[in-house]
């Protein structure tokens, strides 16, 4: 089975990358516009704090990354709907208020500590009166009823939701195109990906139109899109963030186990900010006001999957940027051998849970329920609204019932093993650093034939283990490289303590290169 799965790689190769290289033609080389409002790039701990002490209007603020989605958006494609004209009105009625002076400096930062703050979203997630259909075709637009109990919170904590934006079909691929919006491309290459399923923020979050995104992740979908653009996702502890009101979803009882929603910050010191506003009072409590120094910490790391002989090796930038971030830290080398299990149990895992949102479970009324082999005839003749993932997600359910159930229950085993050895070997005080993907990001549609590579993140959704990706520089190619912080669930003050080091040692979010800069590139060779 490892074998073919791998050999079927080789040969997915032979046709994704002529295809790739074949509609990247059609993509134009340029850049962004340069970043001129100081605005965009104050940190959100930093712009709140200003907006409360009446040192800038939150009507500024969100003029200013309106202004930049509209400069970023025709280039980047990472907006599905955007609400800019109630925002305004929203701003406009926050300053009035903290004007009026009728609540206390201290209170506001106490009760609503993203006052006047513009947050994205990633369309999945529900937004009363937004687009919410997860990048599916329908001939009505779907349009959310209410806000998911995640975006409710962001309002009573003084958020303000700017946009919904672009995700693969039922966020089932890790790029980011669809049939209603079309393709989003990262800001650093536009001929490349910024990863997926939550593509659309992490485009708009290192393009500098976004601050706060909210996101999700089952297998990576934050993390990917964040390593591929510079930024920081965090996957939480499962049920810390409620993961009600997306698409898709389940009621298989522990679809929380795998799956969140997630934050996706610029800045690493806005991680704790919004993953607290974000956390359900209802969930397991995160201490993320506790302080705590990185020197303080144990760490540990691991530089290939085992190795298993399934996924590639680390490319030759983000092998040394790996080792030499382990070698800054002081980390040990570990060897957690059953780590080469991380594709056969990731998939039993989650191709096994039932009742998961489909393209053949949830239609349209008046319409048909789809059926996986009249699907996959429509798809090579070219008449099905879905992409590929959302059709062949069948296929592989399928292909899981054929396993024998001591297969599943022997696979299941090895989760329990592995979680048992991580929460010995991080404790309360250890976190695990460990690669996020083996590449930077790849040129569009090339993910089809890394398929194997996302269980690199999607091992932790099976662990229930919370982890956030890094940005730890650019390689050779001026793309962003990334690394994932683990640690045991509950632990996630860790994981944040840990980003905030790596922010201050390494620098963090990069501008992506803008018309400015090159041009001043082409006069300096002139001269």
């Amino acid at each position: 089975m490892r074998r073919f799965l791998r050999s079927a790689m080789i040969v997915f190769s032979w046709f994704v990358v002529p295809y790739s290289r074949y509609t990247n033609i059609k993509v134009i080389r340029r850049k962004l516009p340069p970043i001129r409002s100081h605005l965009l790039e104050i940190p959100a701990v930093d712009l709140a704090k200003l907006i409360r002490n009446r040192k800038i209007k939150s009507e500024e603020v969100v003029e200013a990354y309106i202004e930049r989605c509209r400069q970023v958006n025709p280039l980047i494609n990472a907006i599905v709907q955007d609400r800019f004209e109630e925002a305004l009105e929203e701003a406009r009625e926050i300053d009035n208020v903290i004007a009026m002076g009728i609540n206390s400096v201290e209170s506001m930062e106490e009760h609503t500590p993203l006052l006047g703050i513009p947050v994205t979203v990633k369309e999945s997630i529900a937004v009363k009166g937004m687009t919410n259909q997860a990048g599916r075709v329908f001939k009505t637009p779907q349009i959310a009823k209410a806000d998911a109990p995640v975006v409710e919170q962001i309002k009573r904590c003084g958020g303000i939701i700017l946009l919904v934006s672009n995700t693969p079909e039922l966020c089932l691929l890790w790029e980011t195109y669809n049939n209603v919006t079309g393709q989003t491309k990262n800001p650093y290459d536009l001929k490349r990906t910024p990863g997926g399923s939550s593509g659309g923020e992490a485009a708009l979050l290192a393009s500098g139109a976004s601050l706060l995104g909210l996101t999700s992740d089952i297998g990576g979908s934050s993390r990917l899109p964040a390593m591929f653009s510079g930024i920081w996702g965090h996957k939480p502890t499962p049920y810390a963030v409620s993961f009600r009101g997306h698409h898709p979803t389940s009621d298989f009882p522990k679809w929380g186990d795998f799956f969140t929603i997630a934050p996706m910050t610029r800045y690493a010191k806005d991680l704790p900010l919004l993953l607290k506003c974000m956390s359900d009072p209802t969930g397991p409590k995160l201490t993320l006001d506790k302080e705590i120094s990185a020197n303080g910490i144990r760490f540990f790391f691991m530089d290939n999957d085992g190795p298993s002989g399934m996924m590639r090796p680390l490319s030759r930038d983000l092998h040394a940027a790996i080792n030499r971030v382990a070698s800054d830290f002081n980390a040990k080398r570990v060897n957690i051998r059953k780590m080469k299990w991380s594709l056969d149990i990731s998939l039993s895992a989650m191709l096994t849970m039932k009742n998961i949102e489909t393209i053949y479970h949830k239609t349209e009324e008046g319409e048909q329920p789809k059926t996986v082999c009249k699907e996959t005839v429509k798809y090579f003749f070219g008449c099905s609204d879905s992409i590929l993932p959302s059709v062949i997600f069948g296929h592989l359910q399928n292909f899981m019932k054929i396993i024998p159930n001591s297969r599943h229950k022997h696979l299941a085993s090895i989760i329990e093993a592995l979680k048992t050895e991580f929460k010995e070997l991080l404790g309360t005080d250890g976190v695990f650093l460990y690669p996020t993907f083996p590449n930077t990001a790849h040129q569009h549609y090339q993910i089809y034939h890394k398929l194997l590579e996302p269980m690199y993140m999607a091992i932790f959704n099976t662990l229930g283990l919370p982890v956030t990706n890094c940005m730890i520089g650019l390689d050779r190619r001026n793309l962003p490289m990334g690394i994932q912080v683990v640690a045991n669930p509950g632990q996630d003050h860790l994981c944040l303590a840990v980003a905030r080091e790596m922010e201050r040692r390494y620098g963090g979010w990069v501008r992506p290169p803008s018309e400015d800069s090159h041009s001043h590139a082409q006069s300096s060779s002139k001269r």
